[in-house]
């Protein structure tokens, strides 16, 4: 099943079952895919590799917004928005731990031939395409310059 169509069975789940946080942050997410389908007019079902990155860059974005709240103190704020976020993880595919991350960079640079902080455009999106969402581009980038350095 298309994570749209799981999206959509899991926001009538919740308003049948009356979870008011939970369905919120459902419309969220598929306000994120309307968002998404605007780009392209002629797609009836969003695919889901587009559905994870739009639902990849919302959970950042909340991420963020978490942080910036708990810096100021408010800690109540940014416990409901982490909660949020445990909401968005559940649609998106298990984070891939730094052990893979470091064997996927290693693997991309030794199968480009990559020796040098010029091939770090090339290598980084490759990268990126096999992480396929499971990784921070931030904490690849890293990975790629210290591997390229």
């Amino acid at each position: 099943m298309p994570l749209e169509e799981k999206l959509n069975e899991d926001m009538k789940s919740a308003l049948k079952a009356g979870e008011h946080a939970r369905l919120s942050v459902l419309r969220m997410l598929r306000s994120e895919i309307l968002l998404e389908k605007k780009k392209d007019a002629s797609i009836q079902i969003l695919p889901d590799d587009r559905v994870i990155r739009a639902f990849g860059s919302y959970a950042k974005k909340l991420r963020t917004a978490a942080d910036d709240i708990a810096a100021l103190g408010r800690t109540e704020e940014a416990d409901k928005l982490r909660a949020e976020i445990r909401i968005v993880q559940e649609y998106l595919p298990a984070a891939m731990s730094a052990e893979e991350a470091k064997a996927l960079v290693a693997a991309v640079v030794a199968e480009l031939g990559a020796s040098s902080a010029k091939d770090l455009g090339r290598v980084m999106k490759e990268v990126q395409a096999r992480a396929a969402g499971r990784a921070d581009g931030k904490s690849l980038s890293d990975l790629v310059r210290a591997a390229l350095a």
